[in-house]
């Protein structure tokens, strides 16, 4: 397609369309935590698919950003949950940074939230349970360990695949070392509502020791 044609096609497309959610800034709670359970639950009575979908942004030792999207694992007083490979391009990052961004969007409701902050390892027990918690597909993609990685074909894949998923069977409470279950503890977390008019509204949460302050951004 041209370039000037395919233009015209991203100016052409829809967005924040349709009947969008009410959202009161004035009456959002102290937590947001509370706040983000909230529009969470929203977006799966919504119909959103993969609602616990989420980018995960990290930076390598050159400040290089990289981002890609992985599944939220749960949500406590310790932080939003995720798990990696350590040797993965992304756990090597969180190992030697250490720090990590979360956006989440769901466009059936031209809503994003935005979390920033530490990132440090759960126990190796949580962690354990959390890799054994996956289906065996799962377990044996992440059993390899050679994500990133330059592949020959689609036939070697599916042949190391095929082997790990075997050995999934044999040993199924086998968990690798390297699997780490991650906690981001934010100090910050940006609440976003869109609107078809472009008059979107911003709140965002910075941690103040144990608590928050709020404020209103620009759109």
């Amino acid at each position: 397609m041209p370039a000037d044609a395919l233009r015209e096609l991203l100016r052409g497309l829809d967005v924040l369309s349709g009947e969008l959610p009410e959202f009161d800034p004035g009456a959002a709670p102290a937590d947001p935590t509370a706040l983000f359970t909230e529009w969470l639950l929203g977006a799966v009575a919504a119909g959103v698919p993969e609602p616990h979908a989420m980018t995960l942004s990290t930076v390598d030792a050159q400040g290089d950003p990289a981002a890609r999207v992985l599944i939220l694992k749960g949500l406590d007083a310790n932080g939003w949950k995720f798990a990696v490979h350590g040797e993965s391009p992304k756990g090597r990052e969180l190992a030697g940074r250490g720090r990590a961004a979360l956006t989440f969007y769901w466009p059936l409701q031209a809503r994003q939230v935005r979390v920033r902050g530490p990132v440090t390892g759960e126990s190796a027990e949580r962690s354990a349970a959390d890799f054994l918690a996956r289906s065996p597909a799962a377990r044996a993609g992440a059993l390899l360990g050679l994500q990133s990685r330059p592949l020959q074909d689609l036939v070697e894949r599916d042949e190391a695949t095929r082997k790990s998923l075997e050995r999934v069977g044999r040993e199924p409470g086998l968990v690798p070392p390297e699997w780490t279950l991650y906690a981001l503890r934010p100090e910050s977390v940006e609440f976003w509502q869109g609107d078809g008019d472009r008059r979107h509204t911003r709140l965002n949460y910075h941690r103040n020791g144990e608590g928050w302050d709020k404020c209103l951004l620009w759109p």
